[in-house]
């Protein structure tokens, strides 16, 4: 038990009396740590005194007359503003009982004032605060290396960081949650300590904690409740953040324990991101095997590492993966695929991420759009026929790519036809090279030529129905046509001439504005 005013007077060889209704006084103010008993007669003692100490005067530097209210209101004042926990006044010394106006005065400011007997000496209150300060000092000393010592038998364990948090929440008396290094809750101790409320007020906070990229703590405040947060990990690669809240205190042997499991946790994190980029490479390397046609050997291999590869036929996910998004990425998936409710299998390659799925599963959809990357959706393929969904979601990245999509599925790139691959800034520029002598000649003398060509084209080269649509004659459109053909040098009763303008127009938008 820490030194306390209480403890001060309840000890029999000391005789003190509180000279307060206990009523008067803040619940804490008895029961509060004090950090020393100090003596001293000045008329303004607080540049030598700290919050939490107790004082003991004799009241040499008191006016003669008891009755100066003033006097004793500032002296009691000054004191409480310093956060002096107590006032002893020593009676018989060089008066007789405590001057009524200084107990006034702190019951005012609601300070504990207590009577100290002439048999009482002064040394004797400082020596027993100093024996039990020193008594508690070693106490909790004692318990930091307990504790200390049960939290390193914990992290032997094979679920060492789960048993590490868990031993330290026993210790402290208090709640411990992990946040992995996108910021997500990985895990509660004690379970549901947490609720979704307070998660969601930290997640901004420990986002933000980890943003900074180097070691450093934050106290903040969740659903009304103080909370710690500590990253963990290297300056440059943090690996997440530990939050600590419903602690009654802190001190310098909390703060001990609290610093070794943060060490623990550091180095269990970093062995962990190893372990994964170790688990990575080799999931690389199955994908390579499953590409090339090594059906058995991959399953066999994925069966006794994760589980079972997910049942034919299935899809391939082709993710673009920029470096700063990619390791959430993984670390989203990994989650997802020890709790997925179907079997899934992912890799990393290259800048993306490539996902074998059920083609079937209900959640495909979902998890796509959890990732928040540009991906592309294979069509549905038994495993002997791997390299040609690769191809297939390669192609329909692409197209998301050129579109400006977030998921593209490949069946919906067929449905489009091979002209849906057309476009991006380089078709864009060259389809503008091509269509620039029309486009000039349109911007010159406010004429139609560009899209009399493209309506001419969306109806296969038929003038009648073209002509109808664009509401002119046949021959002012054959007119229109001719001089495009000679604008452009080009014969347009070849197929592939006329193919390769609609593909033009195509990259180059219906509403073309001739740039600058």
């Amino acid at each position: 038990m820490p030194a306390t005013l209480q403890r001060l007077l309840e000890a029999p060889g000391l005789a003190l009396r509180l000279l307060n209704p206990p009523d008067e006084l803040p619940p804490a103010s008895l029961t509060a740590a004090i950090s020393w008993v100090h003596s001293s007669d000045l008329v303004d003692p607080t540049p030598f005194l700290s919050a939490g100490q107790v004082l003991l005067t004799t009241g040499a530097h008191f006016p003669a007359d008891d009755s100066d209210d003033d006097f004793y209101r500032h002296y009691v004042d000054r004191l409480h503003d310093r956060g002096i926990a107590g006032l002893g006044f020593g009676t018989e010394v060089l008066r007789s009982g405590t001057p009524e106006a200084l107990v006034a005065a702190c019951r005012d400011r609601s300070l504990a004032v207590f009577e100290v007997p002439y048999r009482t000496p002064f040394i004797a209150v400082a020596r027993l605060a100093a024996d039990i300060v020193a008594e508690d000092s070693h106490a909790r000393e004692s318990w930091a290396l307990r504790a200390q010592r049960a939290i390193a038998l914990a992290a032997t364990r094979p679920d060492g960081l789960s048993a590490t948090l868990a031993e330290l929440s026993a210790q402290l008396g208090c709640w411990v949650a992990l946040f992995d290094a996108a910021g997500s809750l990985d895990r509660v101790f004690p379970d549901g300590a947490v609720s979704p409320a307070a998660t969601d007020s930290m997640r901004d906070d420990v986002a933000r904690l980890l943003r900074g990229g180097r070691r450093s703590s934050a106290a903040v405040t969740s659903s009304g409740e103080s909370v710690t947060l500590q990253s963990l990990g290297e300056r440059g690669r943090l690996r997440g953040a530990l939050a600590i809240g419903g602690m009654a205190e802190r001190d310098q042997a909390s703060e001990q324990v609290v610093t070794s499991v943060i060490a623990l946790a550091s180095l269990a994190l970093e062995q962990n991101h190893a372990l994964d980029r170790a688990r990575g490479h080799l999931r690389s390397g199955l994908l390579h095997m499953l590409l090339n046609g090594e059906v058995a050997l991959v399953a066999g291999i994925a069966e006794q590492m994760w589980g079972a590869l997910p049942p034919a036929p299935v899809r391939l996910i082709v993710a673009e993966a920029p470096a700063d998004a990619l390791d959430s990425a993984v670390e989203y998936l990994e989650v997802r695929a020890q709790n997925a409710s179907s079997p899934l299998f992912y890799a990393v390659l290259g800048e993306t991420v490539v996902l074998c799925v059920p083609a079937e599963s209900a959640g495909l959809d979902e998890l796509v759009g959890s990732l928040e990357l540009r991906a592309g959706v294979s069509a549905p393929h038994d495993y002997d026929r791997m390299p040609e969904a690769r191809r297939e979601a390669t192609l329909a990245l692409e197209a998301a790519r050129l579109d400006g999509r977030g998921v593209v599925r490949f069946e919906s790139l067929a449905e489009r036809g091979m002209l849906a691959l057309v476009g991006g800034e380089r078709a864009r520029a060259l389809g503008l090279g091509i269509l620039r002598p029309v486009l000039d000649r349109d911007a010159a003398g406010g004429s139609t030529l560009l899209e009399s060509l493209r309506v001419w084209l969306a109806h296969n080269g038929q003038f009648e129905g073209a002509a109808h649509q664009l509401g002119v004659h046949r021959h002012t459109l054959r007119a229109r046509i001719a001089q495009v053909e000679e604008l452009l040098g080009r014969d347009l009763s070849s197929f592939q001439v006329r193919a390769e303008l609609w593909a033009a127009i195509l990259a180059t938008g219906d509403d073309i504005r001739l740039p600058g």
